[in-house]
């Protein structure tokens, strides 16, 4: 009967420890602080071209020292061989070519060369290179 009593005495002391209650051993890890400032430079918002539909934003931004045209809400009606440029003017005379279209929607980044002066390319393009067709242009303004 001793037996009995202890063990119930046991398993109430037992049962009526609160884990909720108790500190955590160890605390949760704390997520990384992001350290990474992007700043934007330019910005503009796309315009239709004569040979294609284009919409959403436009933004030349600064991370980490390196410069990246950002495409945002990004949408162009379908064509060969698009390219994004960044240009002088509004028809692709003086331009520097960012490379091929990377999607015809959603958001995109693209290089930019270190040593252009972005103060002399005003425009942002989305160019059919195959039959030199604008499909549609941002004007870049200083942020």
């Amino acid at each position: 009967m001793k037996q009995l009593i202890f063990v119930l005495a046991l398993f109430v002391i037992v049962a009526s420890c609160n884990k909720e209650n108790m500190a955590p051993m160890m605390a949760e890890p704390e997520p990384p602080i992001d350290t990474t400032i992007t700043t934007v430079k330019y910005m503009g918002e796309f315009v239709k071209g004569p040979y294609g539909t284009t919409s959403g934003n436009v933004k030349i931004v600064e991370r980490n020292g390196r410069r990246y045209l950002r495409l945002d809400s990004f949408k162009v009606s379908s064509g060969p061989d698009l390219k994004v440029y960044v240009s002088r003017e509004i028809q692709p005379i003086n331009f520097i070519k960012l490379g091929n279209l990377k999607g015809l929607t959603g958001d995109q980044e693209y290089d930019l060369p270190a040593n252009a002066n972005l103060d002399d390319y005003r425009y942002a393009l989305i160019h059919c290179e195959q039959y030199n067709h604008l499909f549609g242009s941002a004007l870049l303004v200083k942020n």
